[in-house]
């Protein structure tokens, strides 16, 4: 008999999609300022046009070549700046980014990664969800397991949740319903092996801090939004190294959530960020994973380095 996982890539097949079209399920869909800025719309600048109709005398008429305004794409704003981002050997990173209120985003390498911890902000979601469903708000337990899943990243209270969203099945159905097309819930009890994209985390990060085409409501959105401003002290690395240096405390100059694992099969750790930040006015929605890091450090500097660089992209300021 097929196991459920088969059974949902086969019901499923937009979960084998490639990441960048994951980006493009946004609600609020990142056209124009960040995705297919490369071509002249027609009658856009560019065009040739005839100064005079021809004369009757068989003269050929004058044209004029308007000149055309340069266009830099997003996408490829981001990679010129991710060619200064020390990528140590052997390791990769991938990152998103999109300011809803310009609409402009761009994204940066592809595949999925494991999640390590960043999916307990996922998980939350889900939970939400199914007390918006049960119309009901979460119990006293859950928010004690959420408060300290999200602010103190504790494992033993992401597990807990995990069993009572219905673990991958519980995960991989929520997920359908926010809109992310490239994640998969880990086995059995890894949901820090999730899978994931950098596409789909902003995608999820939209859901929680913007409201337009968001499933969760004011009130959950208001919550999460909460305990990622209140991350403990230690771990408030990552995007927030894109915020403004005047606004770089919690809950003013950033929102996050981080995670790192190191792998036991090779000693090489995966660490990733997802957040909001503040920058020059903006508030960037950032998404950054990586794996292949020597040392969680290492892993740190990198997701720092990359969210910098995805925030300068979309902001223009330097990174």
């Amino acid at each position: 008999m097929a196991s459920s996982r088969a059974r949902r890539a086969r019901r499923h097949p937009s979960r084998i999609r490639p990441a960048l079209l994951a980006f493009a399920v946004l609600g609020a869909t990142v056209t124009g300022a960040a995705y297919g800025q490369g071509h002249a719309r027609p009658g856009a600048g560019g065009a040739v046009s005839s100064s005079a109709s021809a004369p009757s005398g068989g003269e050929a008429a004058v044209e004029t070549v308007e000149p055309v305004e340069p266009v830099v794409d997003g996408d490829a704003r981001l990679a010129a700046a991710m060619a200064s981002v020390p990528v140590p050997d052997g390791a990769e990173v991938s990152v998103a980014v999109l300011d809803p209120d310009s609409g402009a985003g761009a994204a940066y390498g592809t595949g999925a990664f494991e999640t390590a911890s960043i999916v307990k902000v996922d998980i939350l979601a889900a939970l939400l969800l199914r007390a918006q469903d049960a119309g009901r708000s979460l119990t006293a337990a859950e928010k004690s397991y959420a408060a300290a899943m999200i602010e103190k990243s504790d494992n033993d209270s992401a597990s807990a949740l995990w069993r009572a969203i219905g673990t991958a099945d519980g995960l991989d159905a929520a997920n359908e319903r926010l809109g992310l097309t490239g994640t998969e819930g880990g086995d059995g009890p890894l949901w820090g092996l999730t899978r994931t994209t950098a596409a789909d985390q902003v995608a999820l990060l939209r859901q929680v801090f913007v409201a337009d085409g968001s499933a969760l409501s004011g009130a959950s959105r208001a919550y999460v939004r909460g305990l990622m401003e209140r991350i403990a002290e230690g771990q408030r690395w990552g995007v927030s190294a894109a915020a403004d240096a005047a606004g770089g405390t919690a809950g003013s100059g950033w929102a996050l959530k981080n995670g790192w694992l190191r792998r036991s099969t090779t000693g090489l750790w995966v660490v990733n960020s997802i957040g909001r930040v503040a920058r020059g006015g903006h508030g960037c929605l950032v998404a950054v994973v990586s794996r292949g890091s020597g040392t969680q450090a290492a892993g740190i500097s990198l997701t720092e380095a990359a969210a910098r660089a995805a925030v300068s992209a979309v902001t223009g300021d330097p990174p």
